[in-house]
């Protein structure tokens, strides 16, 4: 049997209300179930089990500008946040009919991840005055110079990993 559009879009609509039902009090990640149970009816197959964390980032402190000698703006000038999150676990888990062949032998497979957490960092903008300091042998005048304007590499920090099992009944 084929999905219809209208069956598609009323389980991606169901999702989407599953996750966003579910409020970030104090947790890294909020867990979802993501409901698939209408498939088994639509499809007449059994619908994979679908669980996982949605991540509740945290923003930290910015980075405090450092001021250089020389320089009459601070590096960055535009700060760097830090962000943690937690990747939440994630396992999928679906039947899997006549593994070897006869139908004792139906097992699970699942795909899972395990929570994993997530570090980043924004760009910050370092920008360069075109004026240099006050020159002692320029009778105190500034010195024009070529601006600076750059950004910082914006940094993203996890190990996220992934199992994949099958199971069989004993």
């Amino acid at each position: 049997m084929k999905m219809t559009a209208r069956g598609s879009i009323a389980a991606l609509m169901t999702c989407m209300a599953a996750a966003g039902a579910a409020s970030p009090a104090v947790a890294d990640s909020v867990p979802v179930g993501v409901p698939l149970e209408v498939l088994e009816t639509t499809l007449g197959v059994d619908a994979p089990r679908v669980g996982t964390g949605v991540p509740a980032p945290m923003v930290g402190a910015p980075e405090a500008p450092r001021h250089h000698t020389g320089d009459l703006l601070p590096v960055p000038l535009l700060p760097v946040l830090p962000i943690d999150a937690e990747l939440g676990r994630t396992l999928v888990t679906s039947p899997v009919p006549n593994l070897l062949g006869a139908k004792e032998t139906d097992g699970e497979g699942s795909l899972e991840s395990p929570a994993t957490t997530l570090l980043a960092r924004t760009p910050g903008a370092v920008v360069g005055a075109p004026l240099t300091m006050p020159d002692a042998g320029n009778y105190g005048i500034p010195n024009v110079v070529l601006p600076k304007l750059g950004l910082t590499a914006p940094e993203l920090i996890g190990a996220p990993s992934a199992l994949l099992g099958l199971t069989t009944p004993r």
